[in-house]
């Protein structure tokens, strides 16, 4: 008996494919001649044991064959090859046995497509080529099934050249050949090539005509490029041509996938119903088709009908779909049904359903049970760890994310875009500009740089890390710009107080002919806002409304009311909130609310604060605005009344908390804050600074100091407050040439303001801090907001 093969996985493949198998001899081939009797017996059983799906069995079975012939070979390796990337890598193993078996048994014109096709599931062009070369030798490359194998190939590993050779060499081809070229053009998103060849396909054999085959290949395409029209020309073929009749279930949910894909649900919906036949498949690509255009209560809905059909239609897919639909729904509760569901039908382990499961508890905010399904799950993939970051990123625990990325790399699984783009945010959220450039430059290495949702993260990241000029840089440079690169440079231009820049580039917008959207004239306004553009902003207004044909909503009355009031315009902002067509809301009241407190207008905004009683405060902030004009004017008492009241409510206050990073490493303060293991040497530069800046005129303004304390006892609250103490950590520790970058969680306070503005005198720095409102960018004792904020 022969030695068992080794059930292995190839090692490199193409340096044992590299050797042409011996030509037989006449003496080998009869010597090994096994008894007929026996041999055609074990080939039953071997065939038995493949039909049934045992390919454990028929590997043993095989080794136990004595002689093996060509084909048994071919039996087992037709096996491996169709289940795909899991098995065939042993195909190959099998394919080198044979190569290597003492008899010389050369592989015939069955056993290269088989092999071919492993080649394809494992896109290993490198063995792909050097069967290629075998074939060649024995004068079977031009075979229509090895030729038609060999396209599949090149086409999957995008090697469309050598395809094309195979395909124009082919002595004469059928229409499977040719629905592999059109199936490989179609995988690549090459629409034009996939015309070219549908065309001369019908123009080269007036008898080879699109079969199913064909427009199943072709269909996704043409949802891919949302082209209704010829997708509808592609269907009334298919009616035509009675392609329904033979392929019914595989057409129509092809069909139906196009439909749904380019928007037009009720054309898909048809489809479905017209259907004799349904598959699992099918199913899910109807209810996806309804996530996909933002119908989740549709699409649950059907999926709770296509249950009733019976659970033999439940899949991976359709359960993915479903959760989807259960995360934008806030649905959280039938999301766990759907994960008891699965855990029930045997289904929780499938990667897809993982996944989504995964995403479902990420977007709903339970981010601790989503790190325990992650946890759980055997096998992650690139999706796994990217809902992950996601998730963090999304509920504000940017430093986990980070964490996670450093594990997915750990565990050698390739970050794609949407990683990326899940993580770059992180960045902006720390304003850790270092990570940050580490970001960009990992997707510069990985090629998706110039990719326009990672340009858009880019321009996001940079702007709210301080380096506005790097942001217009990227949106400069970037090769394709869509209305989100737009809207996020404008933002980033209002943030930092730039309203005429962010003006000009809308202007520039309109010139290129870019259709701003709602959401540009949310940016434009809140641009004007945080520059006292007020004249402007109410010009964008009116624009949008009777230029655009744009229908305000509430965001956009927000913008207005903070417009206004920011400027100083209270009693008309109040007016404009009384004239609103829709009822304002506590976003709205809360913005003029905070313009009180600016401004001191204690009356109005008492009288303000009891709409948002009446409504029911968001958060925390409305209280605290409130409490702060209070004690802002000295009235102690009624600041109490209002901390009382936010604390029967179940409100607490954030704590004020600022943050810099020093070469890559965050260093985080809170009032007062002495945790710090430099804080002896932090407060002393502090009481300097207060010594330098009291010569220059400086004042304390105690009016900040929120509580009933002595005047000198006041001063020294308002010294440490958490941004004065991250700023005094930067002067000690950055080099002069170096610009500090301080984030505050909550709005800097008027004292800070005019002590930092100070600070770049004495210490001749200049200074950025980014609060909960917008950028100070202080240099010379002048803030760029020009005291507006």
């Amino acid at each position: 008996m022969r030695p068992r093969l080794p059930a292995t996985k190839l090692k490199p493949a193409a340096a044992l494919l590299h050797h042409p198998p011996p030509p037989p001899t006449a003496a080998r081939l009869l010597s090994t001649v096994a008894p007929p009797s026996d041999a055609c017996l074990l080939q039953q059983q071997l065939d038995d044991h493949i039909a049934r799906g045992n390919l454990s069995l028929a590997r043993h079975l095989f080794d136990q064959i004595p002689d093996p012939d060509v084909r048994a070979y071919n039996a087992l390796i037709r096996a491996y090859s169709w289940r795909g990337p899991a098995l065939a890598a042993d195909a190959l193993v099998l394919y080198r046995a044979m190569l290597q078996d003492r008899r010389g048994i050369p592989p015939n014109k069955y056993t290269f497509p088989f092999v071919l096709k492993a080649c394809s599931a494992l896109l290993d062009i490198r063995s792909g080529r050097a069967i290629h070369r075998h074939a060649a030798r024995a004068g079977l490359h031009t075979d229509l099934f090895v030729s038609t194998a060999l396209i599949d190939l090149y086409m999957k590993c995008a090697f469309f050249r050598h395809a094309t050779n195979v395909f124009d060499q082919m002595p004469a081809r059928d229409a499977v050949a040719w629905n592999a070229m059109l199936a490989g053009y179609a995988l690549h998103g090459m629409y034009q090539h996939v015309l070219a060849y549908l065309l001369r396909m019908q123009d080269h054999d007036a008898r080879l005509r699109p079969n199913a085959s064909t427009l199943v290949s072709l269909l996704p395409l043409l949802a891919q490029q949302r082209v209704l029209p010829q997708g509808k020309s592609v269907h009334a073929y298919s009616v035509r041509a009675c392609l329904h009749d033979k392929d019914g279930v595989l057409l129509g949910t092809a069909l139906l996938d196009m439909y749904a894909k380019c928007g037009h649900l009720h054309y898909a919906c048809r489809v479905f119903e017209a259907m004799a036949d349904k598959n699992d498949v099918t199913w899910s690509a109807l209810i996806g088709g309804f996530v996909l255009c933002n119908r989740m209560l549709e699409a649950f809905r059907l999926f709770k009908d296509m249950l009733a059909q019976g659970l033999y239609f439940l899949s991976p897919t359709s359960v993915a779909s479903a959760l989807r639909a259960c995360a934008n729904l806030a649905g959280l509760c039938i999301g766990k049904q759907l994960h008891v569901l699965l855990v029930k039908s045997g289904l929780h382990s499938d990667l897809n359903a993982g996944n989504s499961l995964l995403s479902m508890y990420a977007k709903a905010g339970l981010i601790d049970e989503a790190t325990a399904l992650f946890d759980e799950m055997v096998v992650k993939d690139t999706v796994s760890y990217s809902a992950l970051i996601s998730g963090y990123v999304q509920n504000g625990m940017a430093d986990e994310a980070f964490l996670v990325f450093r594990k997915m790399q750990a565990c050698n699984v390739e970050p794609d875009i949407a990683t990326m783009v899940s993580l770059i945010p992180a960045c902006s959220h720390l304003a850790a500009l270092q990570h940050g450039k580490c970001s960009h430059g990992s997707v510069i290495v990985r090629g998706i740089a110039s990719e326009t949702s990672i340009c858009n993260a880019l321009i996001d990241m940079y702007a709210k890390c301080g380096r506005i000029d790097l942001s217009r840089q990227i949106f400069d440079v970037m090769p394709a710009r869509d209305i989100v690169s737009w809207n996020t440079m404008i933002t980033g231009y209002g943030i930092h107080g730039l309203g005429k820049e962010a003006t000009a580039l809308f202007l520039d917008m309109k010139n290129r002919a870019c259709e701003p959207d709602d959401v540009t004239f949310i940016c434009l306004i809140s641009a004007c806002s945080h520059s006292g553009l007020v004249t402007e902003g109410k010009c964008w207004f009116h624009m949008m409304e009777q230029k655009y044909g744009i229908t305000p909503r509430m965001e956009h009355y927000i913008g207005m009311v903070d417009l206004l009031a920011r400027g100083g315009f209270l009693d008309e902002a109040y007016q404009y909130i009384q004239s609103m067509p829709l009822k304002a809301d506590v976003r709205v009241w809360g913005a003029l609310l905070g313009a009180c407190r600016v401004h001191k207008n204690i009356d109005l905004g008492k009288q303000v604060s009891k709409m948002i009683q009446k409504l029911g405060p968001e958060g925390t902030g409305n209280f605290v605005l409130l409490s702060n004009i209070f004690s802002a004017a000295g009235r102690f008492d009624e600041a109490a009344e209002v901390r009382i009241l936010q604390k029967e409510k179940g409100f607490k206050k954030s704590p004020g908390c600022s943050w810099i990073e020093i070469n890559g490493s965050l260093h985080a303060f809170i009032g007062g804050d002495r945790s710090h293991p430099q804080s002896p040497q932090i407060y002393q530069e502090l009481d300097s600074i207060l010594v330098d800046i009291n010569k220059l005129g400086y004042q304390a303004d105690t009016s900040f100091v929120l509580h009933d304390l002595e005047d000198e006892e006041k001063e020294k609250a308002l010294l440490y407050h958490s941004e004065k103490l991250a700023i005094a950590f930067g002067i000690l520790t950055l080099g002069e040439d170096k610009t500090i970058f301080v984030t505050k969680n909550l709005r800097v306070c008027g004292d800070c303001h005019t002590v930092i503005k100070y600070m770049t005198l004495v210490r001749k720095r200049a200074i950025i801090v980014r609060d909960a409102n917008r950028f100070h960018h202080f240099k010379n004792g002048q803030c760029s907001c020009g005291d507006f904020w």
